[in-house]
């Protein structure tokens, strides 16, 4: 049995005033049965933060836990148990939840509330299933609703009083000006949990956000919360700060994780290691073909790329022009796609975009149709046809979820899917909420025909359970490497049965290496408060930085393994680390003072300790990269077990 830890006599002394015998709250054995130790911690955790154990008449907390580890089913045991018991005469603590969820894990949620009707009632806000019907209804105890559709019921959830509320996915929420905040924030609920399965303590703006909307005021105001630890804080990580400054700074973000980490839990998925099976990770890179690498070429000397490299354009051009070069690694179609779109193009408010597209047809052949495009124009789509090919040969029961960032390429690869006779499954953001759950649920089925699910990245970024896959691959790259973390996320988690592989494709000496080295050594970070959740695409380049991203390497097989300084000619387990590439930073806020429970980003370091296969391959054992290797110029290889894990 789980049973929760007894208020102490100051708390009697302010919730009991009635002098209720002191009674044991169990949590349901049927429930801890289901349970892993981490989760009746955190389930711990959760009643003591909402019966105000923690903090004296504070009822906030931040589960920060990764993706998983199953939030969900810590709160829905909490609410379950708050729902019938209670410390003070065994009278319940709450009787009404709100649950407020993206619209796209509002069926999830649903699923993962099956504990069997007679224990919890949920209702679930939809197109057909209204508030209203909550409002009248005594059956039902627990709303779930999407965030558009508060904003939308809000008048009528206003008159609800509910004793606990739920805010999943919380890190989406940044601006505590915003619409939605504003909303949650009006309905009055002294019980607030916020779950977020990404980083939140990068940011010190929407760290503040997060912990004020857990418990209001804690912090003071944010004019003050700025003055007194988010400028202290920042100018201590500024390379020219003085000792004093760093004395302050480090000072100050230690109150801070003191006064945040009575009430903020995050847990990484090293605890469940020990219940999963082996993770294969691959990073392959991919030579590009002679089309690409002509393209390429062209693109690196055109006038608005030389003129990018001298400071000389504004609205930042360099966009374009990187959002050019990815096209072109994913595939040669896509870029001609692009110029033709803007050859037809009335407007002019793009002649950036026409002068670095100009010339570059005539790279094409004559009579080019992008529709009846070919493996062979892209050095990444033949590895990948390959991959699948010995995937399905090898492993004909297991599937694949292919991820892309991107809807165009996602038509590619789907087109790929048909010419080979694959069955595949499809989602991404034009995928009906209604439909999702399904399509998960039919690929997860030990009886799907399914071989590849497609995967928008961008729409399935959070909640999916897409454990009926053991092999991922990842086609293009996200400047986020939270995207990444969160693909895997998909696949290697409780109740996946099979050894997971992850394919992480490259295309060699091009931007995407660039982009590759900038995630795992954080170059450029120094001195600027980076929010790990939004893509750096926005961030302002310098000249130096444009240079190396503008710049094609044709003769080394592999650029970022050059850089790491590693003299292995084939496979290498161990290593030096390489300080003088890594521009590191820890994180603002650790709400533990726990180094080993901060996000694990790989580092230059680290990737030294990896296995590195290059050359001819010989020495790879590797069953399914052993047959793609003739497309292939590099491997990076890690396995992560019981074992090994650190």
């Amino acid at each position: 049995s789980l049973v929760m830890p007894l208020p102490d006599k100051n708390h009697q002394r302010v919730f009991n005033k009635n002098c209720l015998p002191l009674v044991d709250v169990v949590i349901d054995p049927y429930l801890v049965y289901h349970l892993r130790p981490h989760q009746k911690e955190g389930i711990i955790f959760l009643y003591e933060c909402v019966m105000g154990m923690r903090m004296n008449g504070r009822c906030g907390a931040i589960l920060a836990d990764e993706m998983g580890l199953g939030k969900t089913l810590q709160c829905i045991s909490l609410i379950w148990t708050l729902q019938c018991q209670g410390p003070y005469g065994g009278k319940p603590v709450i009787k009404k939840t709100l649950i407020v969820t993206p619209g796209s894990l509002v069926t999830n949620w649903k699923k993962e509330f099956q504990l069997g009707s007679e224990r919890i009632k949920i209702f679930t806000v939809d197109q057909d299933h209204k508030v209203e019907e909550f409002i009248k209804s005594v059956f039902y105890s627990v709303l779930v609703i999407s965030y558009e559709m508060l904003l939308r019921s809000l008048d009528q959830i206003k008159d609800i009083k509910f004793d606990i509320r739920i805010r999943d996915e919380g890190h989406r929420l940044k601006n505590s000006a915003i619409k939605t905040t504003t909303a949650l924030i009006s309905l009055s609920c002294d019980k607030r949990i916020i779950l977020t399965g990404t980083p939140i303590q990068n940011d010190l703006q929407e760290f503040f956000a997060l912990i004020d909307f857990a418990n209001p005021g804690i912090l003071g105001s944010l004019s003050s919360y700025r003055k007194i630890y988010e400028e202290p804080i920042i100018l201590s990580r500024e390379p020219s700060a003085s000792e004093e400054e760093k004395e302050l700074g480090e000072r100050r973000a230690s109150e801070l994780t003191c006064l945040t980490g009575l009430f903020i839990l995050r847990r990484t998925q090293e605890i469940i290691i020990k219940y999963l099976p082996p993770k294969i990770k691959n990073v392959v890179f991919c030579q590009p073909v002679a089309l690409q690498i002509e393209l390429y070429g062209k693109l690196l000397n055109s006038q608005v790329v030389r003129f990018c490299l001298q400071g000389l354009l504004e609205n930042s051009p360099h966009l374009i022009c990187i959002g050019a070069l990815k096209k072109l690694c994913n595939h040669p179609c896509l870029l001609f796609n692009s110029i033709k779109e803007k050859e037809c193009s009335s407007t002019c408010d793009k002649n950036e975009e026409k002068s670095l597209y100009k010339g570059l047809l005539s790279v094409f052949p004559a009579d080019y149709n992008p529709l009846l495009f070919t493996e062979k124009e892209s050095g990444k789509l033949q590895v990948l046809s390959k991959l699948l090919a010995v995937i399905h040969e090898l492993r004909p029961t297991e599937r694949v979820v292919l991820v892309s960032n991107y809807t165009q390429t996602l038509n590619i690869l789907q087109e790929v899917c048909k010419r080979h006779g694959y069955a595949y499954t499809r989602l991404d953001g034009q995928t009906p909420i209604s439909q999702r759950q399904q399509i998960v649920d039919g690929f997860n089925s030990q009886h799907s025909s399914v071989f590849i699910f497609l995967l928008s990245s961008k729409a399935g970024g959070v909640g999916l359970n897409l454990i009926g896959g053991s092999h991922l691959i990842l086609y293009d790259i996200d400047w986020n490497p939270a995207t990444d973390i969160q693909a895997m996320s998909r696949v290697w988690r409780d109740g996946q049965k099979h050894p997971v592989h992850i394919y992480r494709l490259l295309t060699t000496g091009t931007i995407e290496e660039k982009i590759y080295q900038r995630q795992i050594s954080k170059q450029g970070l120094c001195g600027a408060v980076v929010d790990l959740t939004k893509t750096s695409e926005h961030t302002q380049f310098s000249v130096e930085e444009l240079k190396n991203l503008f710049t094609l390497h044709e003769s080394s097989p592999c650029v970022t393994h050059d850089l790491l300084d590693c003299e292995c000619t084939g496979e290498v387990h161990t290593g030096d680390s390489l300080e003088k590439f890594i521009v590191s930073r820890d994180c603002q806020v650790d709400p533990h003072h726990q180094k080993s429970n901060s996000p694990k980003l790989l580092s230059m370091s680290q990737l030294k300790q990896w296995k590195h296969f290059s050359g001819d391959h010989s020495n790879l054992t590797d069953p399914f990269l052993e047959r793609i290797t003739e497309n292939v110029s590099f491997i990076f290889q890690n396995i992560t077990t019981q074992a090994t894990a650190t």
